[in-house]
């Protein structure tokens, strides 16, 4: 099965899943996103895939998201900040054949491999 990950190494959310994915028998393209991130209309496209909302998928822990003054923001004005600032993806976003899910929590993936 081919799969995607969209990950941070640092975050443990993230490692946790990558390693349910190999626990799986799946080998992903691991996409360091901070480094490659999505474009905002792959972004927008995964959160849409993912049957969430734009709101649920930006970090609002995130200390960037206060100081951006985020908290009142369109959808459009939040896919426009996490696209020019990866760091306020929330993590991590997994794209498989069947479908595409945040992993938050984890066992979200099971659906989808």
């Amino acid at each position: 099965m081919a799969a995607t990950i969209f990950h941070n190494p640092r975050c443990s959310t993230s490692r946790k899943t990558l390693q349910r994915l190999r626990d799986a028998g799946i080998e992903p393209d691991v996409v360091l996103y901070l480094n490659t991130p999505p474009t905002r209309a792959q972004l927008s496209q995964m959160i849409s895939d993912a049957g969430i909302d734009v709101s649920q998928a930006v970090r609002k822990r995130e200390a960037l998201y206060s100081e951006l003054g985020l908290a009142d923001a369109s959808d459009d004005e939040l896919l426009d900040a996490m696209a020019e600032h990866p760091i306020l993806i929330e993590r991590p976003f997994v794209v498989t054949d069947k479908g595409t899910r945040l992993a938050r929590p984890i066992d979200s993936v099971d659906e989808i491999i």
